[in-house]
C-alpha cells in the first residue's frame, strides 16, 4: 500500500496548535466556572464550562496525534494508494500482520511501483516525472 504521508513540519505546526487549544480550553473552563458559579445560570450555566471540558479533550487527542505524525516512525495515512508490498498504514486493522510481512521481506526483492506517490496514476517506470501532474518521481 502506497501511503501519502502528512510531514512532519505541518504535524508539528499542528501539535503547537493542539497545545494553544487545550491552554485555551483550560482558561475558558476556569472563567465559566467562576462566572456561572455564582451567577445561578442554571442548567445553561453548565454549558460554558462543559464546553471547555471538551475543548481541552479535543485539544488533547488532536496533539497525541499530531505528536505521533511528528515524531513516530509509523505515521498516519492522508491518502493510500494499494501497490502490492508498500508501507502499511497503521490504522489500517491489519497493520500488525502486513508490518511483519514488510519486515520479511528483503528491499531488493521488491518490484518497482508503478504508480505515482502524489496523484496515483500509473506512471513509467523509467519516467522521472509524473505525465499526469508533473511532479518529480524518486
Amino acid at each position: 500500500m502506497k501511503s501519502i504521508k502528512p510531514g512532519r513540519g505541518p504535524s508539528k505546526r499542528s501539535f503547537a496548535g493542539s497545545v494553544f487549544v487545550v491552554i485555551f480550553g483550560i482558561i475558558w473552563t476556569i472563567i465559566a466556572f467562576t462566572m456561572t458559579a455564582t451567577g445561578g445560570f442554571g442548567i445553561i450555566g453548565l454549558l460554558f464550562p462543559l464546553f471547555g471540558i471538551c475543548f481541552v479533550g479535543f485539544g488533547i487527542y488532536d496533539a497525541y496525534i499530531a505528536y505521533q505524525n511528528a515524531h513516530g516512525e509509523d505515521r498516519m495515512s492522508l491518502f493510500d494508494i494499494v501497490d502490492g508490498d508498500e508501507e502499511p498504514d497503521p490504522w489500517a486493522p491489519d497493520y500488525e500482520q502486513r508490518k511483519a510481512q514488510q519486515q520479511s521481506l528483503r528491499s531488493d526483492d521488491r518490484e518497482e511501483a508503478n504508480f505515482c506517490p502524489y496523484c496515483g496514476k500509473a506512471v513509467e517506470p523509467e519516467h522521472n516525472f509524473c505525465k499526469h501532474c508533473g511532479k518529480p518521481l524518486e
